[in-house]
């Protein structure tokens, strides 16, 4: 029995934000595995939330139900009775799936982990992009079945404090898919505990969410995905610039970067590098989305066993993963608890952009600053300029790939009210960090 002190785990700090963990600044770093309940064995959950969180991730995100396009498995074991056409009977729920989901929830909520619980994926509701795909799926959750849904769950779950994420990868195209589902269920998740954290996971590129949920006092903070459409690889600081102007004000997170080896969406050819994906997180974070950030790895979301098959032609498309054990242990991981570090170590939880800082002529360079440092992420080398004079103040490069450190040179350009900042030596991206 894991014996917890109730409602310490994530809070929203007074200014709408970042989180807070018992009154101390707290970054969201989530690993996805959306595929955990139906294709992990639980050995293996216990090694993978192990290295997890000795890299320093402190949220799982995992699908409650049968992720669509999660790769074959042979735990064959769902969350309802299937039908003899392979579809889902929702009104027979499989108790031993939720058990075994509670036993995972509850290792990871030992481990020091919290679980982001999807609870109505797009595809199990309809007039979603995902419920109109035309491949076969298990069905739709029936409407009048949602309070019961979530009370079940909550009934289960709601001990180990998870949060409640209410859509997954969702569109909003129906004012019946967001009062009528969403909504009901946002406020059934407040009525059951008030202290329960809330979200909404939209769809790529998605850069609003409907009025009524936006404006819900239950709803508390926003996320964004920046997605793996290699064409639309700017939406990682476009939509930060986006949300970060809503109001009511809230934390700030891009849940869904792209993923590090994934293969390009539409089945356009190529993968995103570990690089591409630093570069998706650094550009999120210094951007407004500076609550958090969400790592991926193309095995280990669908958590891919490398004999078994994977449909490349459901949802987008994406080519085969790599198997999970490789995946695992992809660098970029590595990449996203150092960003987790530097916030925490630099204290720079109450930053806001200062794009207009920048005179380069380009928008991937993304600025902000805080009442003692403005920090730059520079993707591709180039000499910085910036408006004004900074040539007394300290400054300092780090390589994001490598670690290292050089102290740049600088010149004031009184004419131009312009200080020209030297060029790293570094062959990837890099901090500038200037002590103001």
């Amino acid at each position: 029995m894991i014996v917890m002190e109730r409602f310490k785990m994530f809070q929203v700090s007074e200014n709408k934000r970042y989180f807070e963990k018992n009154g101390t600044p707290f970054f969201y770093l989530a690993d996805t595995c959306w595929s955990a309940f139906t294709n992990i064995e639980e050995k293996d959950w216990e090694y993978y939330i192990d290295y997890r969180k000795a890299q320093g991730f402190n949220v799982l995100q995992v699908n409650m139900l049968q992720q669509w396009d999660a790769s074959q498995t042979d735990l064959d074991i769902v969350p309802f009775k299937v039908n003899q056409d392979g579809s889902f009977d929702f009104n027979i729920y499989n108790e031993q799936y939720f058990e075994r989901a509670g036993r995972m929830i509850a290792k990871a909520t030992e481990k020091g982990l919290t679980i982001a619980l999807v609870l109505l994926w797009s595809n199990y509701i309809p007039d979603t992009w995902a419920s109109q795909m035309p491949v076969k799926q298990p069905g739709q959750l029936p409407k009048d079945m949602i309070l019961d849904y979530v009370d079940k769950v909550m009934g289960l779950y709601d001990q180990y404090e998870p949060i409640y994420v209410i859509s997954g990868d969702t569109d909003f195209q129906t004012s019946e898919v967001i009062e009528e589902y969403y909504n009901v269920a946002l406020n059934r998740v407040k009525k059951n505990n008030p202290n329960a954290l809330t979200t909404l996971h939209i769809r790529g590129r998605e850069n609003d969410i409907p009025r009524v949920l936006k404006e819900n006092s239950n709803l508390d903070f926003y996320m964004y995905q920046s997605g793996h459409n290699s064409d639309f690889q700017s939406m990682s600081y476009q939509l930060a610039e986006a949300f970060y102007q809503k109001e009511p004000k809230r934390p700030l997170l891009n849940s869904e970067p792209c993923y590090e080896m994934m293969g390009y969406s539409r089945k356009v050819y190529g993968r995103f590098s570990r690089e591409d994906v630093r570069k998706a997180a650094w550009q999120s974070v210094l951007s407004g989305a500076f609550s958090g950030v969400t790592y991926g790895a193309h095995g280990i979301w669908s958590w891919h066993e490398s004999r078994l098959g994977f449909n490349t032609n459901i949802g987008e498309a994406f080519e085969t993963p790599y198997d999970w054990r490789d995946a695992l242990h992809f660098k970029g991981a590595w990449d996203y608890a150092y960003i987790k570090e530097v916030i925490e170590s630099y204290d720079l939880f109450d930053m806001v952009p200062l794009q207009e800082l920048l005179k380069n002529d380009t928008s991937d360079i993304r600025v902000s600053k805080n009442e003692n440092y403005i920090i730059l992420y520079i993707p591709s080398n180039i000499t910085i300029k910036l408006e004004g004079d900074y040539t007394s103040k300290q400054m300092m490069y780090i390589d994001l790939e490598n670690k290292e450190k050089m102290l740049p040179e600088s010149i004031y350009l009184v004419d131009l009210n312009i200080t020209r900042v030297s060029m790293h030596r570094f062959t990837r991206d890099a901090l500038l960090i200037i002590k103001k």
